[in-house]
């Protein structure tokens, strides 16, 4: 009895996404220019990396990106999680092979899902010169004042 358990236990893990997939996926940075910092929340550990990189997260991470450099403005990315086709079909895989214990384990690691967009890719825009203001009327030297004749 204890065999057959075994048995059926691996047929429906062995579909499922978290096999097929894993739980975690590569997510590509860059910038242009290339050179910005890029600050990635989300994850469990804080995570900074200079543009071009990339990192490692959880599939089921809600992760944003700032993306910072000096003369740019600043600019954040929130990544959204969609079900791709293979993600899907791991996941159909379960129902098939009759995998609750797959589908809730699918389910909880978020092994069906992909971080978009994927490489993430930023336009960075300069940062306006600030207009010069002048401070107020132009100060003039004064004139030297030459002291009055004799007898005027």
């Amino acid at each position: 009895m204890r065999v057959v358990g075994i048995v059926a236990l691996a047929a429906a893990l062995g579909g499922c996404a978290s096999v097929t997939r894993g739980t975690t996926e590569n997510i590509s940075i860059a910038s242009t220019p290339a050179g910005a910092e890029a600050t990635i929340s989300g994850l469990e550990v804080p995570t900074t990396c200079i543009t071009p990189c990339a990192i490692v997260a959880k599939r089921s991470a809600d992760i944003s990106i700032t993306f910072a450099k000096p003369g740019y403005q600043a600019e954040v990315v929130t990544l959204t999680k969609e079900v791709p086709v293979k993600g899907a079909a791991g996941f159909a895989d379960n129902i098939l092979a009759g995998g609750l214990i797959g589908m809730g384990v699918d389910a909880a690691t978020g092994a069906a899902q992909d971080h978009k967009p994927n490489p993430v890719m930023m336009t960075l825009k300069p940062v306006a010169p600030a207009a010069h203001v002048p401070a107020g009327p132009p100060r003039t030297k004064p004139t030297a004042r030459s002291a009055p004749e004799a007898g005027t």
